[in-house]
């Protein structure tokens, strides 16, 4: 079962890289823009039928590895 993460910072931790990606989108004419925030993005396949425990593997992994949570929040998307 496929299951999806979002890691993205925390609001109060300064985002240099959405700073960099917010200022190229202005060069390129979205001007519209107040604010861009980058994260990571995973899609683990997990050898779980059951959605809830493949989702708490996820969730487990988020935790201990891949998710700093001094800085970073987590969200699991959905499973598949």
């Amino acid at each position: 079962m496929k299951v999806s993460a979002i890691i993205t910072l925390k609001k109060d931790v300064l985002d240099p890289q959405g700073k960099v990606i917010h200022q190229a989108l202005d060069g390129m004419g979205f001007e519209n823009i107040s604010e861009v925030r980058q994260g990571k993005y995973f899609e683990i396949d997990v050898n779980e039928n059951d959605p809830s425990k493949a989702k708490a593997v996820v969730e487990d992994m988020c935790k201990k590895l891949l998710a700093n949570l001094v800085i970073e929040n987590f969200k699991i998307i959905g499973t598949q």
